[in-house]
């Protein structure tokens, strides 16, 4: 028997484990000791992933809330404003076919440090633009050019979950640190809901607010250089991790491309991500037509977000337990569309503020519940493809139809002569045509994905396989954890 040197052990200590190989002909008693071990490391590094991931999203969101505010301290309109926005998907589109490569080859170390040093600089170079000048005194380009460098990062650290997921937990916790490293995204979106509107309250303030912004990217890049020193741990936590990237990735492209259910998967949930980034985006700019204040947006964009936490954290475990992937995106999708409905036509009323609030909170419990577990759902149907690949394709594909959606809602937007009610200044702008066409995408690209998506679980049955040819999970095994 051999030794295995625990690395989360400052003492030292040696682990006793059994090699997976033996010289000879394969050993049937020696497989059945084969053990999968998990370590404590993996709670800190999905730690700082969450916080890196947290702190993009902040970073891509600082001004949609603030919509308004940031238009007139930047002299730009609202169209250039929702851009600072939108080049999170255009410079992620190209990008993401080269993060799925380097995050499947290279590993998750270099690549969450890379994208959180890009983070870092983007929070910089911002405030950096708006630093008084004398007559220059605001840079539109400069602050452009610090989105731009947060999106560079964001396909480095969004594809990034499953992979995580799948190399550092056991199959029994997968799901619940996928949906913890998936809702830190979001998290950060509700930051941004609630801290730009509670910072930048005056157009004066957006300095303030990108500094705020900047300081933690600043501390969350050193925490990931100094602190994730290793891509995986020493032994493979499952069955199925053992053979994580078993196919190349131009052969994984290829085996994606013909994959019906996945493509499925692909194209409908790609158009879900696509209706919650519109959500997202326009949401000020939707409510503030009918007299709603960019505070009661930023409550309304909260409230979306926690409760889709709550409810994401609720279906993680379940799913976790019961493995029902299909049967819970299906039905989550269907709620979620529903409140989608809803709030097509609540919030083209005035004085609803109660109806509004409440739809949002349902939008979010129902529709981002579904983001964690379908990406684990991409990887059961498309196994032993790379993580990183069926989950980066899915995210390019939410990414392009987030830019035509964001383009084409704005484009079917129809100026108002006058709205005494409006708190959006002097654009004010009808959303009635955009909110139907939001809903009604939203019901044709669910009813697709519930009449022809079926798929068996791929990865499960292969780790289930192994280990009843021999291997035995950490938590039967008389092993130590790490």
């Amino acid at each position: 028997m051999g030794t295995l040197m625990d690395p989360d052990d400052e003492a030292g200590s040696e682990v006793p484990t059994v090699s997976a190989s033996v010289s000879g002909p394969p050993n049937p008693e020696l497989k059945k000791l084969q053990v999968f071990k998990v370590y404590k490391r993996r709670w800190f590094v999905l730690l700082v992933f969450c916080l890196i991931n947290c702190s993009n999203a902040t970073i891509w969101l600082t001004f949609a809330p603030v919509a308004n505010q940031s238009a007139k301290h930047l002299e730009v309109g609202l169209e250039e404003i929702n851009w600072l926005s939108l080049v999170y998907m255009v410079v992620a589109i190209p990008l993401s076919f080269g993060t799925t490569w380097m995050l499947d080859t290279f590993g998750l170390r270099i690549t969450l440090i890379l994208g959180s040093w890009l983070n870092m600089f983007g929070a910089v170079v911002r405030f950096c633009g708006v630093l008084p000048y004398g007559k220059f005194a605001v840079l539109y380009p400069v602050v452009m050019l610090g989105q731009t460098l947060g999106a560079l990062a964001q396909p480095l650290i969004i594809f990034a979950p499953t992979k995580l997921a799948a190399l550092w937990f056991p199959d029994h916790q997968r799901a619940t640190a996928n949906m913890i490293a998936s809702m830190s995204n979001p998290l950060g979106i509700l930051l941004a809901n609630l801290i730009s509107p509670m910072v930048a309250k005056t157009s004066g303030q957006i300095p303030a607010l990108l500094i705020a912004y900047a300081v933690p990217a600043c501390i969350i890049c050193c925490l990931a250089t100094v602190g994730i020193r290793s891509s995986c741990p020493p032994t493979p936590p499952s069955a199925s991790a053992e053979f994580s990237n078993s196919e190349p990735f131009v052969q994984g492209l290829k085996l994606l491309l013909k994959n019906k259910n996945y493509l499925v998967l692909l194209v409908c949930f790609g158009a879900g991500i696509a209706v919650f980034t519109c959500f997202s985006t326009l949401l000020e700019q939707i409510l503030c037509v009918n007299g709603y204040t960019n505070d009661f947006a930023g409550l309304c964009g909260g409230l979306f977000i926690a409760f889709g936490i709550v409810g994401a954290g609720a279906l993680g475990l379940y799913v976790d337990k019961t493995k029902k992937f299909n049967e819970s995106v299906k039905i989550n999708m269907c709620f979620s569309t529903l409140a989608c409905i809803a709030f097509a036509v609540v919030s083209q009323l005035r004085d609803q503020n109660v109806a509004v609030a409440a739809v949002c909170s349902l939008f979010g419990f129902f529709g981002f519940a579904i983001y964690p577990v379908a990406m684990e759902l991409s990887v059961e149907c498309s196994y032993p493809v790379g993580e990183a690949t069926s989950a980066g394709l899915i995210f390019i594909s939410g990414q392009v139809q987030s830019v035509l959606c964001v383009i084409v809602l704005q484009a079917l937007t129809k100026r108002l002569a006058d709205s005494p009610t409006s708190t959006c200044g002097s654009a004010v702008l009808s959303w009635k045509v955009p909110m139907l066409v939001m809903a009604g995408l939203s019901t044709l690209f669910t009813c697709c994905f519930v009449v022809f998506f079926h798929t068996c679980y791929r990865r499960l049955e292969t780790g289930t396989n192994k280990e009843s040819n021999g291997s035995i999970p950490t938590e039967h095994a008389p092993s130590v954890q790490g």
